[in-house]
């Protein structure tokens, strides 16, 4: 199937925001759903619309219907997204893995970093805010959240937690961020049963940490849950879900 953003050029932009308003409004309506059934308020849960497959056109239809938490992926998309949709009040993610060579560029633009994933990259993001944005708001940590491998796949990034919680105090002495919470990716997202148990694992992680949590540090974020698994993972405490296909749905 193609992706979205290969498939929308015949669509009318009007009808093209129509979907994308039903989308959005079937989503939001399932999280506030999973979060009242947890017994959590809907506004608990933030939304971040992962774009990384659509093109403006999309992004214009998602911010047309009120959507303006907005996900990528890769760096340099990120960055040519940011300049085409300047002055438009979105609050930009990056919810992937962030190179080193690509960390001065990237924290200027970003409302949060969700992928703070090993001890190297976040002091070099703490480095390049010190240099970056001194230049440009002096007094502006970079928020970020510490991404937890919490199902110990090989081929995912991340801190392993017994990793971070050994590194956690060091990491509160880094002036140049402002550590916010954790985000994490189940193993297995298509398996509803193995999901909850990555989910609960964080949060029970994240409410270990917080027993013994370093001054300056908030966790009161947990970014987790895709379009696949994001009501199990607001269930289980996410207040961030980061959804693609879900707002998409459709248009190919």
């Amino acid at each position: 199937m193609a992706h979205p953003c290969e498939a929308t050029g015949s669509f009318p932009m009007s009808e093209l925001e129509s979907r994308i308003a039903d989308n959005l409004a079937r989503v939001r309506s399932r999280i506030a759903d999973a979060a009242q059934h947890s017994g959590r308020s809907p506004e608990d849960v933030r939304l971040v619309a992962v774009t990384k497959y659509v093109g403006e056109r999309e992004i214009q239809a998602l911010l047309a219907a009120g959507c303006n938490d907005l996900g990528e992926s890769r760096p340099q998309q990120l960055w040519q997204r940011v300049a085409a949709l300047a002055n438009q009040g979105i609050n930009w993610h990056l919810i992937g893995h962030l190179q080193r060579n690509k960390v001065e560029r990237t924290i200027p633009l970003v409302a949060l970093i969700h992928s703070g994933d090993s001890r190297r990259i976040v002091e070099a993001i703490d480095a390049a805010a010190q240099n970056v944005m001194a230049t440009a708001d002096g007094s502006r940590r970079v928020p970020l959240l510490l991404e937890v491998n919490i199902s110990s796949d090989p081929a995912k990034h991340g801190f392993a937690p017994a990793e971070l919680e050994s590194q956690l105090e060091a990491l509160a002495s880094l002036a140049g961020i402002e550590i916010r919470g954790l985000m994490a990716m189940a193993g297995k997202p298509e398996d509803a049963l193995a999901a909850r148990a990555d989910f609960t694992r964080l949060r029970e992680f994240r409410d270990q940490l917080r027993a013994a949590c370093p001054a300056g540090v908030s966790l009161d974020e947990l970014s987790m849950g895709m379009s696949g698994d994001y009501e199990v993972a607001i269930e289980e405490g996410a207040t961030i879900v980061r959804i693609g296909s879900a707002l998409f749905e459709g248009l190919s």
